[in-house]
């Protein structure tokens, strides 16, 4: 290679360089900080997540006995890890911008299977985190009147709820949802899909989801999803829960 043909390529590769490095530098610098969150569409939960991976509440131990840690710290720095960068990757190489996720979900058919799986896995795992909490947070006199007049009682809702996860075929999650009419309801969706999608099975606001991958269980329960079930609930923010709810009931 001649010092002129050296030249031009060494060019084009700083170039290309550039360019990828100023996208993911736009995206992270519009949709993840801190100021970016203040900016974002009134219509978006001020504590949605951004496109960046947090850093994990709490210690990988502390949803023991529940969850153990070897899973908690397998799921964070590997399955969901990856959702992260592949989702920013997606996002460079199709040449996509958002002011949040929830604006990525809304037209979601319209763009790649890559897209769809790491933004919705990404999505999903960060609100996951903030639903678990270290010896659960109890629901509310007023949250509990809400679930009362929508399913019954408590234990109807965790009853249908753990049906939902427990008979998802395959990997998926099971949602709590505020649907388009106010109403709660309940359902699933496949592999890293979320109620926010346009192409959902389950459309609305989500209040709450449980992970039935077997990454998020299979280390302590092996092919016993509903023990993992079962054990999840012990861990639940029902604070979290009824502020999502507060929030999607005056924006509808």
């Amino acid at each position: 290679m001649n010092r002129r043909n050296f030249l031009e390529n060494s060019t084009k590769a700083t170039a290309v360089a550039l360019v990828a490095g100023a996208a993911f530098s736009s995206i992270a610098t519009s949709c993840s900080s801190k100021k970016a969150l203040a900016t974002m569409p009134s219509n978006v939960y001020p504590a949605t997540p951004g496109f960046q991976q947090q850093p994990l509440p709490y210690a990988y131990k502390a949803l023991e006995p529940a969850i153990d840690a070897a899973t908690m710290e397998i799921h964070y720095t590997k399955h969901a890890a990856a959702y992260a960068k592949n989702m920013q990757d997606a996002m460079v190489e199709e040449k996509l911008s958002f002011k949040s996720l929830e604006e990525a979900f809304a037209n979601i058919s319209k763009h790649s299977a890559k897209l769809r799986n790491n933004a919705g896995g990404h999505y999903n795992h960060e609100c996951f985190w903030k639903w678990m909490i270290p010896g659960g947070a109890p629901m509310t006199a007023a949250f509990t009147t809400v679930v009362e007049n929508a399913f019954g009682s408590v234990s109807d809702l965790k009853s249908k709820f753990a049906d939902a996860a427990a008979k998802r075929f395959g990997s998926g999650w099971a949602w709590l949802v505020l649907d388009n009419q106010n109403k709660l309801v309940i359902g699933s969706t496949p592999n890293q899909d979320n109620p926010l999608m346009d192409l959902s099975e389950v459309k609305g606001y989500p209040l709450l989801g449980i992970d039935v991958w077997e990454h998020a269980y299979y280390l302590k329960y092996q092919n016993k999803r509903a023990d993992y079930i079962n054990a999840w609930w012990s861990l639940v923010n029902w604070k979290e829960v009824e502020n999502r709810y507060n929030w999607a009931i005056k924006k509808g």
